[in-house]
């Protein structure tokens, strides 16, 4: 009796220990988050996350601050949610670029973006426009991939920057149709758009800066780099063209490698709920070119490892890097 006794005291701090973790897990969060924005406030990524952030406040108990960290395309954020703690009160969230893309282009990252984040959610897609200046005679993507072909000097077209997806979706795209293009790359959508306009350069992939010319018929789309889109009748893709050819650029939220399965499926539990919410879909559509794009976490880790693969291979074909 004694015995077990002294076995019950001894035990009695692990057993506390125990039981406080699994309180701390069973009653996350009891803190405030904070969420990770790559982008200065004003664009879409940050619109998003302030349409999101009121709604997870409200589901977890607990208030979501948005923190802005834009630096370094992207990095400054993307090193700062793979060193936190992975207790869930850091999340992350980020356009497919820095996750898929940055990799490549940037030689010394400290972070590892497969092994240091983990995906919670797939949040948003958007579509990009191939565009040309209506000067150009090609009426469809069929003509003016014969139109490039004979071209002499090449045509040129524009990109928001060197190595951004602008830049490598117009390089699969010479490679698929077998054309060449010479690359101007800009400062951003508005400066790659108005020299289009301006008939600077002859075409480029656009999201929102675009699709308002192409609209008002100042620039002629002739594909969208996903699938069709009730929004642009007509309008093809590029994979009925050339197959496999599909860019769906996305916004997804992710947290540190290692947080504990709990955590992360309460967290997507809640990321779903809101984005299956009538009001949430129309404030994400709102805010201009996105939609809300909802996957299991099997099927946007996978989306995630193929798309690393494939901008990789197309990295290392132009040859860009950035450092």
């Amino acid at each position: 009796m004694i015995r077990n006794a002294a076995a019950f005291l001894l035990a009695m701090p692990l057993l506390a220990v125990v039981a406080a973790d699994a309180g701390a897990q069973g009653t996350y969060p009891v803190r405030p988050i904070r969420l990770l924005v790559p982008n200065p406030p004003g664009g879409a990524t940050d619109n998003l996350a302030r349409v999101i952030a009121p709604r997870l406040t409200e589901a977890l108990g607990q208030t979501v601050v948005v923190d802005n960290r834009p630096g370094s395309n992207g990095n400054l954020a993307t090193e700062a949610a793979a060193r936190a703690a992975p207790d869930g009160y850091t999340l992350f969230l980020s356009a497919d670029a820095q996750i898929v893309i940055s990799p490549h282009l940037y030689r010394k990252l400290p972070f590892d973006v497969l092994k240091d984040l983990v995906p919670v959610a797939s949040l948003v897609s958007t579509q990009m426009l191939l565009a040309i200046h209506p000067a150009l005679p090609a009426k469809n993507l069929q003509e003016f991939v014969e139109y490039a072909r004979r071209a002499s000097p090449p045509l040129a077209y524009a990109s928001i920057g060197n190595g951004s997806q602008h830049h490598l979706t117009m390089e699969m795209l010479k490679r698929r149709a077998g054309i060449n293009l010479l690359h101007v790359p800009y400062k951003g959508g508005g400066p790659a758009t108005v020299a289009l306009l301006a008939s600077e350069v002859s075409l480029m992939f656009g999201g929102n800066s675009v699709a308002p010319h192409v609209r008002s018929g100042k620039l002629r789309a002739l594909a969208l780099s996903g699938k069709r889109n009730p929004a642009y009748p007509g309008l093809p893709a590029l994979s009925e063209s050339y197959p496999g050819l599909e860019i769906t650029p996305w916004l997804g939220m992710f947290a540190p490698g290692g947080v504990t399965a709990p955590v992360l499926e309460k967290l997507r539990a809640e990321t779903g709920r809101l984005l299956a919410d009538g009001d949430v879909r129309e404030r994400v559509r709102s805010i201009g070119g996105l939609d809300p794009y909802v996957t299991t976490p099997r099927e946007f880790a996978a989306q995630i490892r193929a798309e690393y693969a494939r901008y990789g291979e197309v990295v290392k074909a132009v040859g860009v890097t950035i450092d």
